[in-house]
């Protein structure tokens, strides 16, 4: 069963937290990026980034950015060429 993974080669890992719990944990601005990744992130991934951009004193609009930063990484290590543009489109969240 290949879940919310799609089609894509991740590797499927077993959880040792409660998955809401952390995701519920995250700040508002992460959890909303997370909301719209385009890979299905996990919250201590994320919250590693967010950590260390922050610990620098970045502001939000730069730590979101490296996420953005991190996240294209990751599509261009998984994606063939020519499925790459159709994983790297955000959905449109309505707030």
């Amino acid at each position: 069963m290949s879940g919310n993974l799609g089609k894509i080669a991740l590797r499927k890992r077993r959880r040792t937290v409660c998955p809401m719990a952390s995701y519920d944990a995250l700040p508002a601005p992460l959890r909303k990026w997370l909301a719209t990744a385009a890979l299905p992130w996990s919250p201590a991934s994320c919250r590693a980034i967010w950590q260390r951009s922050r610990a620098t004193g970045e502001p939000l609009e730069t730590t979101l950015a490296r996420l953005d930063r991190a996240e294209e990484r990751a599509l261009a290590r998984i994606a063939r060429p020519d499925d790459a543009a159709n994983l790297a489109t955000r959905p449109t969240v309505i707030s």
